[in-house]
Order: structure tokens, then C-alpha cells, then sequence
């Protein structure tokens, strides 16, 4: 990382709902380069995820140059090897700004899950303070338990959805895209029914949740933030069939829209209005600083 850039060091995540304006006033990808540094950052645009990565490469090389970003560079990763390589893992180390493109989150994870890259990427976030953003299947990949495989039924149906292993930036969540735009309430209530030690995040399109670790979140965009929490609730999952559908009894349901931004308490005092207990409780977890494994 550059030293020289007045780089937050918290570390950043910019997590996004697919989609997102990489023309115009571009709100979203503006405060991911604002974030890692300013046009003079060093970004890395990972398309590993896409199977037109070229394509996928020239889109935000245009989004970041109109931005005023000179220092962008594609890592083209086609294979696991290519995660392992010295050159493409120093780039990652040197890096203010890691962006992951959309495309498929299980494809992505196959190829840097687990890696050298993976872990240079840890690194880079938790200890040098950089910015990880991902959009579409790029955000869903951020944490540790992944959406791999679901339909998007009208109803939660029991099964319909199958979770993997993601890059684990967040823990005790689970990351939807493209979610209003789809219609995946369902299938978040699904995973959460199933799973509800995980709490569920589903991100409307050109719209971001973005992290601040140890500080706070905000909403960035024009839609909105779902949040699901099931750990309260009452339900028969464990009894009904597959493709059943469950019984969720007091299920809380959290709408955070574009403009919204939540910060922890610093020490007993709560800046701004008073959070409600809940929402504080999701704001604790996804804010966390997990140590570097």
C-alpha cells in the first residue's frame, strides 16, 4: 500500500447488489476509490468470477479511468495456479483497492479459495487497512458461508437454497444480490429458516452496503438493504419434508435504505439517534475485526 495515500485503516468492504452505475455520477464506485485512496490508489480489478473476463476487464477500466484512477490493473486468474502466482499475489499486496467483478461466486471461490491470493487479500484488509469491494457474485463470495446454488421461489421452500464456503471477510452472515430486482426474499428466509445462526443480507441493485471494520456501516446507491434475522424465532424446519413449506414465527425483518448509516457506540455513549438493540446486534457482528488467521 501506499504510504504516502491518507488511507482509512480500518479496512473497508464496499459489498454490492450487481448492477451498479459505471457511467454516469457512478456513487458506488466513486466511494470505492474514495475509500482506498483517491485517484491515486492502487486498484486491482479481479474477474475471476466472470467467464468473459476481458470484457468484464474493460468495463471498469473505463468505470476507474473516467474516475481519475491512473493505477488500476487486471488480475486475469483463469486458474489456481494463476492464485498462486508470485506476481499476481505481490500485485494484491501492493494494493489499496481490491474490486472483484460479477459472474459466478462459485466459479470465483474454485479458483482463489484458499489460495496465496486469498490470503494476501486477508492480509491487505485486516492488517494494512485496505478496500475489498465486490459486485454481484463478488459480494456474495465475501462471507464465510456462501450462497452456492437456490431458486427463487414465491415461498421459502425447505431445501430449495444450498450454502458453500465463501472468502469469510464477514462471519454469521449470508449475501444476496440483485434482491429486490429478483424477488429473493424467499430464498434468504430459506437460508435463514435452515440456518438461523446466520443472519441474511439481501442487496437491491446499484446499491452497496459498505463496512467500515470496528466503526460502522452506511448505504450507499438506489435501493436498499435486507436484513434477515431469524435467531429469535420459532419454527418446524427441522420436522417438515424437503420442498415443505416452514412455519417462521417472529422473524425480524430490518429495511436499510440508501442514505442509512449506523456507527457503534464508543464506549457507553451512542453517537447520533439510538440504535435498537437488533439492528446494533448485526451491526456488532458485521463490523467485527476478525483477527488474521
Amino acid at each position: 500500500m501506499n504510504p504516502t495515500l491518507n488511507v482509512p485503516r480500518n479496512g473497508h468492504l464496499v459489498i454490492i447488489g450487481g448492477h451498479e452505475d459505471r457511467q454516469h455520477d457512478m456513487q458506488i464506485l466513486s466511494r470505492f476509490v474514495e475509500l482506498a485512496g483517491g485517484p491515486d490508489a492502487r486498484i486491482v480489478v479481479i474477474t475471476a468470477a466472470s467467464q468473459i473476463a476481458d470484457e468484464m476487464w474493460h468495463i471498469y477500466d473505463d468505470a476507474f479511468g473516467a474516475l481519475g484512477v491512473t493505477r488500476h490493473s487486471h488480475l486475469e486468474i483463469t486458474s489456481r495456479d494463476d492464485a498462486n502466482d508470485e506476481n499476481f499475489v505481490r500485485q494484491v499486496a501492493e494494493a489499496d483497492g481490491i474490486f472483484m467483478t460479477g459472474g459466478d461466486q462459485k466459479r470465483l471461490l474454485a479458483l482463489i479459495g484458499g489460495t496465496a491470493l486469498d490470503a494476501e487479500m486477508h492480509a491487505a484488509l485486516k492488517v494494512r487497512g485496505a478496500t475489498i469491494g465486490g459486485t454481484s457474485a463478488g459480494a456474495s463470495a465475501m462471507s464465510g458461508h456462501m450462497l452456492a446454488q437456490g431458486r427463487t421461489d414465491l415461498l421459502p421452500e425447505k431445501g430449495s437454497v444450498s450454502l458453500g464456503a465463501g472468502l469469510g471477510f464477514l462471519h454469521r452472515v449470508v449475501v444476496d444480490q440483485h434482491f429486490s430486482e429478483r424477488q429473493r426474499l424467499s430464498r434468504l428466509l430459506s437460508i435463514v429458516a435452515q440456518n438461523p445462526y446466520l443472519q441474511g443480507i439481501g442487496i437491491d441493485e446499484d446499491t452497496a452496503l459498505v463496512i467500515e471494520r470496528g466503526v460502522g456501516i452506511e448505504v450507499l446507491g438506489e435501493g436498499a438493504v435486507t436484513v434477515v434475522d431469524g435467531r429469535s424465532m420459532s419454527s418446524n424446519v427441522a420436522e417438515i419434508k424437503d420442498r415443505a413449506i416452514p412455519e417462521l414465527i417472529d422473524v425480524r425483518l430490518h429495511l436499510l435504505p440508501a442514505g442509512a448509516k449506523y456507527s457503534l457506540p464508543i464506549g457507553d455513549e451512542q453517537v447520533g439517534r439510538r440504535i435498537p438493540a437488533s439492528l446494533l446486534d448485526f451491526l456488532q457482528i458485521v463490523t467485527k475485526r476478525t483477527p488474521l488467521s
